[in-house]
């Protein structure tokens, strides 16, 4: 197979993962196309169902700085500063995120910035988008796809020199590695789903709930999140099992939305006046985890949800395929663009990293809508910081090492693990932070974590 370097990309899935790897690719002088089965968001609204708001932090905010497009991208954001826990009475807890100013999380539009990242594509003069259409089959031998021209019902056969797969967790490009047994992924449902609800601005245009926050019900085995929107709105997101006493399955009258509701989500719900047309009509979103054992065949390449999709409970989805883009583009000038290395040290690079974020997410589920209310949490959480002020060097929060830093997921759960243990040891008995035998705290922590090799 020739080295040559390739001229033509295919991009198969605009998303948000896909327009940004096309700007990457783009700015190395490659001849970009992007098929998307969707419209184009910019021209016309797309019917409600994925979340239409995102959380932005620090490995995607790289990879935007990378490209020059904070500036722009800064005027779509809300800062959130941490969690505030909303009780069953009503009764408001705050509980920071990090411990510097800088350690926040933002809100921010998925429409306004995939059309961001559209239009910077475009702007390159390097990337053609082709909405409405969708891939049907895909010849990796003779590197062609079938594209079906959705308006028209034409078929198209594009031809590439590199296909990457930005096709999110329904990927076809995926799918069709699998059919000729060229990759096996597993597809784990959570047994849990979701349901779109929204809180609208005051009379005034303002917001009903503190802005600078993402809002949890934490209700043991459900749970109610809410996040901020530059207009004044609340999306709120419940989460519930499928099946169960309280549960998609169980809440299926008006009458039984109406108790849930005046029993565990009281103080929201005069701020949601849909309520009832919402939950009735907004689609119930699934959760999964994908779980890919080979992202490449031939001259073809998974990135992104395609390769990774995971549950949304870390707020991690969206920059771990941002940090994919930039993996990317390393591998490609470490290899001075023979991607017949770089996709193989690509793939290489994000595999041990994409399941450790899996794993994350799953686990942070269970922190957000149960494990908050513990009060050892909040007391192990005390330490943790503590720690992270004593020896930066070598303790720093799990959240934080996921949100606030580059350091790799991989290591970030690993050193995650030791540390989680070391906390439970220094509760054993202990009811309060001025309780803890600090020297003892730094004395195990140097005794069972490395030096942090890379502060990201």
């Amino acid at each position: 197979m020739s080295t040559a370097k390739p001229q033509h990309i295919v991009i198969m899935g605009a998303g948000l993962v896909g327009s940004m790897q096309a700007i990457f690719l783009a700015r190395r002088g490659y001849r970009v196309s992007v098929y998307e089965q969707l419209p184009d968001i910019r021209k016309e609204a797309i019917s409600a169902g994925r979340s239409i708001n995102l959380a932005l932090a620090n490995r995607g905010i790289d990879a935007l700085d990378r490209l020059g497009l904070m500036d722009q991208v800064n005027e779509l954001l809300i800062p959130m500063q941490g969690r505030m826990l909303h009780d069953e009475a009503g009764q408001l807890k705050f509980q920071s995120y990090g411990q510097k100013p800088e350690e926040v999380i933002y809100s921010v539009s998925r429409a306004g910035l995939v059309s961001l990242l559209r239009d910077a594509a475009e702007a390159t003069g390097q990337v053609t988008f082709h909405f409405k259409h969708e891939c049907t089959a895909i010849n990796f031998e003779q590197n062609q796809c079938t594209v079906i021209n959705q308006p028209t019902g034409e078929n198209i056969f594009v031809a590439y020199d590199y296909l990457i797969g930005a096709d999110g967790g329904g990927s076809q490009v995926r799918q069709s590695m699998k059919d000729l047994q060229e990759t096996t992924f597993s597809a784990e449902l959570l047994d849990h789903s979701y349901k779109e609800l929204t809180i609208p601005p005051a009379a005034d245009g303002g917001f009903q709930l503190e802005p600078e926050a993402l809002h949890i019900w934490p209700r043991g085995d459900y749970m109610m999140i809410g996040l901020p929107n530059p207009d004044g709105s609340f999306t709120l997101t419940l989460f519930m099992p499928n099946e169960g006493p309280i549960s998609f399955a169980s809440i299926n009258d008006e009458a039984a939305l109406h108790d849930l509701f005046d029993q565990f989500f009281a103080d929201a719900k005069p701020l949601i006046p849909d309520l009832v047309h919402d939950y009735f009509n907004n689609p119930t979103g699934y959760l999964g985890t994908i779980r890919c054992q080979d992202w490449h065949y031939q001259r073809a390449v998974l990135t992104g949800d395609a390769a990774h999709a995971i549950v949304p409970f870390h707020g991690q989805g969206m920059n771990a395929g941002f940090e994919d883009c930039v993996a990317m583009e390393q591998a490609l000038t470490r290899f001075d663009d023979d991607w017949q290395q770089a996709i193989p040290a690509f793939v290489d690079s994000r595999m041990d990293n994409s399941n450790a974020i899996a794993d994350m997410a799953l686990e942070n589920y269970v922190e957000m809508r149960a494990t908050v209310n513990d009060p050892k949490f909040h007391l192990k959480k005390a330490i943790a910081f503590e720690l992270e002020r004593r020896l930066p060097d070598y303790f720093i929060p799990r959240y934080s090492m996921v949100m606030f830093h580059l350091i790799p997921y991989a290591q970030a759960f690993a050193r995650g693990k030791i540390q989680a243990k070391i906390l439970s040891d220094l509760t054993v008995g202990v009811e309060a932070l001025d309780q803890v035998n600090m020297a003892r705290a730094e004395r195990l922590v140097k005794q069972k974590l490395p030096r942090l090799p890379h502060r990201g």
